[in-house]
């Protein structure tokens, strides 16, 4: 355990600090938490990609006593810093992409366009570019023998640092939490779409034996048509058959049972913060009614942590950038909670 003597967790949150007010170092750190300010191909309420900035200065306000272990955070969590290259990036991109989305749905071609047609590449490459630059990051952060984090930022975050995982660890699962299936082969000509990214990640990572997605209510027929194809390797929980299962009598405990029993020994975690009930995330790109109360989703992964179902990295995305802070408060209490999940539960433990 990290010397804490000179630290006082019952003070006022120091801005000055780490994440949370902390005084973790990288090095101190047992998980690191890699913040990705992108947003390229996000259509309606953008702003998640301004929304780091927002979950830092909020998390100061948290107090730090974790009922379940108060010692959790204790082995150091830290957040790099923002790349502001990498949100001017996203910020040209995605202005780029408004105008691709515009044509199109004037009824053009891009093919018939030069210019639009260099845009849509430019963005494809833009989106190559992000998994590389991810990929990169939590290489180093796994190589460094940490817990890899990821702090978004839209969806399409995931696929880099899944990359990284895949090549430190043979096997795992993904427990996907999102009210999006997020299983499209391109969306509005984008290959690295968030609403691709888990298309994406199946296909270009073997490691990923099983893909669980639970809160999922809003797909189109494309994205059922590749799940029913490919049940051998995905099982989705839906937001109305999770709700029907409770309305008939079935308890939280035992649905929570049935999603860790479909898990392996090794689970990424990927959180839409869309995949919660709208109250949560109001300003979120696109929020869907339904979902699940976040004591719902930290409960599965107590139950996880009990069954010995170890978690080897996460990320947490789509936290809308509103007026009012309620997406930043509620996603730094997330975080929060989160941290504490796995720095309790993970496979370095």
């Amino acid at each position: 355990m990290i010397d804490l003597k000179n630290f006082d967790p019952n003070a006022a949150g120091n801005p000055q600090l780490n994440i949370f007010g902390l005084p973790f170092s990288e090095e101190e750190a047992q998980l690191v938490i890699q913040p990705v300010p992108w947003e390229a191909t996000i259509g309606v309420y953008p702003g998640t990609a301004r929304c780091i900035e927002s979950v830092m200065r909020h998390s100061i306000h948290i107090d730090l006593h974790w009922k379940e272990d108060p010692t959790a955070w204790k082995k150091g969590i830290h957040m790099r810093e923002i790349n502001n290259k990498l949100l001017l990036k996203s910020d040209y991109l995605r202005k780029e992409a408004e105008l691709l989305v515009d044509y199109t749905c004037r009824g053009q071609e891009v093919c018939q366009n030069s210019f639009m047609n260099k845009n849509l590449k430019e963005i494809n490459a833009g989106g190559l570019y992000l998994n590389e630059w991810i990929y990169d990051r939590a290489i180093d952060i796994i190589n460094k023998g940490k817990i890899p984090g990821l702090l978004g930022g839209d969806h399409s975050i995931s696929q880099g640092i899944v990359k990284a995982l895949g090549e430190k660890h043979d096997n795992f699962a993904i427990l996907q939490i999102d009210a999006h299936c997020e299983l499209r082969k391109t969306y509005e000509g984008f290959h690295f779409s968030h609403a691709c990214v888990m298309r994406n990640i199946l296909e270009e990572t073997p490691q990923v034996e099983k893909l669980i997605q639970v809160a999922t209510r809003d797909y189109c027929e494309e994205e059922f048509d590749y799940l029913e194809a490919n049940k051998n390797r995905i099982k989705t929980f839906f937001d109305d058959d999770i709700k029907d299962a409770i309305y008939e009598g079935k308890t939280w405990r035992d649905i929570a049972q049935d999603i860790v029993n479909q898990l392996p020994e090794l689970t990424y975690l990927s959180l839409d913060i869309d995949g919660l009930d709208p109250k949560y995330c109001p300003s979120t790109n696109t929020p869907v009614i339904g979902g699940l109360e976040y004591s719902q989703i930290s409960y599965l992964l107590k139950l996880m942590r009990q069954q010995n179902k170890k978690l080897i990295g996460f990320d947490l995305c789509q936290i809308g950038n509103g007026r009012i802070g309620t997406d930043a408060q509620n996603g730094a209490y997330i975080l929060w909670d989160l941290c504490n999940q796995i720095l309790k539960n993970n496979y370095l433990n």
